[in-house]
């Protein structure tokens, strides 16, 4: 079985589309720190120093998914899907001047999940 532990609704996917048209380059980062919180952040891809302490999760709609370290530790057992609701975020989130936030629903892995993920 193969697991991955991040999926995108279609509707995030068609505003992901609208804004790589626009920026180009793009990475979700998920930090656990100010502003939303632990909210998924759609960033130009140059705007975000990564090191060895994000995770990579996957990639949605050609789009790295990254997680802070410290925040993966909370969420390693959980499968996410990130999504849009309408409504201003309080974050630098590329998508908050659209009138729109990410969100993300979770969900804890299944045991079939877990063991092809290596928990």
């Amino acid at each position: 079985m193969k697991a991955e532990r991040v999926a995108i609704t279609d509707r995030a996917i068609a505003l992901v589309k609208k804004l790589q048209d626009k920026h180009g380059e793009l990475i979700f980062h998920q930090s656990g720190g100010c502003c939303d919180g632990s909210s998924p952040m759609l960033l130009e891809r140059e705007d975000m120093y990564l090191d060895e302490s994000d995770v990579l999760l996957g990639q949605l709609a050609g789009v790295n998914y990254y997680m802070n370290k410290a925040q993966f530790d909370y969420w390693k057992h959980t499968h996410l899907t990130v999504d849009i609701t309408e409504g201003r975020g309080a974050s630098f989130s590329l998508e908050i001047p659209l009138g729109y936030r990410f969100v993300i629903k979770s969900r804890l892995l299944t045991e079939d999940e877990s063991h092809a993920l290596g928990l």
